[in-house]
């Protein structure tokens, strides 16, 4: 997502004063590369950890961060208006709480007053601050006006803590800043919503060393997660082995088997508006483990013979149950067409046999669905409806499957 074909955008990073300031130089250089025309605006705290000169090297324009500075050009009004996007990161549990309640008392909070755009927060802090009562208040009227505040990450934090309040890595802050940008001034259309996204493959051991699997990559799963956070809904993903890194604002689970992914599933949809089955699951599994590898003999006409129970449907049972009045379920189908009929054939049948309310069709085979930059969909509804979507962008695929939740939530 890059400014290339398009003209550069202006973007307005906010840094607040925290130990994480120091991750901002990076986002910065993430999004001057991208095209963008990036204003750094930190706090006066946040020059105590980054100095002025660093973001002015970085960012080819000067640094502010009072509205005295450059009067003749009302910088706290002129930054506001031009902005495509604001940005902030890290934003601390202070910032918050200024911006919450419509200081200007700086230049970074009179820029988030008069800004029209869209708004991104990521905060950072100490747990116990983030938990604070007084910081989930705040929180909860920023998202209520429309700004799309991320979760923070679990991990290490400043000395020997760990815990909620770490800032996401700048390669994942980057991906919501730019989709959030290339969305242009849409509302954040699933603020308030708590979404849930499988994605990956699911893996049956056999021995331990060996399993069934399946090809997925968990891209496009990652993406709706993504995108879903970029349009402000709280997200949980629940990863079946896969290596790809946690999207910024996103809390997740990793899980290996069809029934570790179905009882981490079914415990987040019980709260949730939306669930999308975007993983691979398998089928069947192996009707036992065997403790030790499995070794071939001397014999080369001998092989093992492999029984093979099945594997709860967890797409037909979540559709059935609903664990949430109003809830919205999303199946996924990577599907290949046969002598019995074509792919969209099977999928309208999977659709109806399955129960859900949207079905996300794609076609596999070689260079086609799993591990692709790109993916082509049709999205069906239990109404008869079908949308083509695509090739695009698997963000691109998430968004087109978001904007049909989101009708279906209105």
């Amino acid at each position: 997502m890059s400014a290339a074909g398009g003209a550069p955008r202006n973007v307005v990073l906010g840094v607040a004063g925290g130990i994480a300031a120091y991750k901002a130089a990076s986002l910065l250089r993430i999004l001057t590369e991208a095209g963008h025309r990036v204003r750094v605006v930190p706090t006066e705290a946040a020059l105590r950890f980054v100095g002025a000169p660093t973001w002015e090297a970085l960012s080819g324009r000067p640094v502010a961060t009072s509205v005295w500075d450059d009067v003749h050009e009302v910088p706290h009004v002129r930054l506001g208006q031009e902005a495509d996007v604001v940005v902030v990161a890290p934003a601390t549990a202070d910032l918050l709480a200024r911006a919450a309640h419509g200081r200007a008392d700086d230049l970074l909070t009179s820029i988030l007053l008069t800004a029209r755009c869209p708004v991104v927060m990521a905060p950072a802090m100490h747990t116990e601050m983030w938990l604070h009562p007084a910081t989930a208040a705040n929180v909860a009227t920023l998202r209520g006006r429309g700004v799309v505040v991320l979760d923070p990450a679990d991990g290490r934090l400043t000395g020997a803590d760990t815990g909620a309040g770490r800032l996401p890595e700048p390669e994942v802050l980057a991906q919501v800043a730019l989709r959030v940008l290339e969305r242009g001034p849409a509302d954040p259309d699933l603020a308030g919503r708590h979404v849930v996204v499988s994605a990956g493959g699911t893996r049956e051991p056999l021995d331990p060393v060996r399993y069934l699997g399946n090809r997925s990559s968990g891209r496009q799963g990652f993406a709706l997660a993504m995108t879903a956070a970029a349009r402000g809904a709280r997200v949980t993903l629940v990863a079946a082995n896969s290596e790809l890194p946690t999207p910024a604002g996103v809390r997740r689970v990793d899980v290996g088997t069809a029934r570790e992914l179905r009882v981490a599933v079914r415990e987040a949809a019980a709260g949730a508006d939306v669930v999308v089955m975007a993983a691979a699951v398998a089928d069947f599994r192996p009707t036992a483990e065997s403790s030790s590898k499995i070794k071939k003999t001397d014999d080369p006409d001998e092989a093992p013979t492999i029984e093979l129970v099945r594997n709860p449907d967890i797409l037909a049972e979540l559709a059935a149950v609903r664990l949430r009045a109003g809830q919205v379920v999303v199946g996924f189908a990577a599907e290949t067409g046969d002598a019995d009929g074509d792919v969209l054939t099977h999928a309208r049948a999977k659709l109806e046999r399955k129960g859900c309310d949207l079905l996300v069709v794609n076609e596999v085979g070689a260079g086609k669905g799993f591990g692709t930059a790109d993916n082509s969909v049709v999205v069906l509804d239990a109404a008869g409806g079908e949308k083509v979507v695509g090739p695009a962008s698997k963000a691109d695929v998430a968004d087109a499957v978001w904007d049909a939740v989101a009708t279906r939530l209105q």
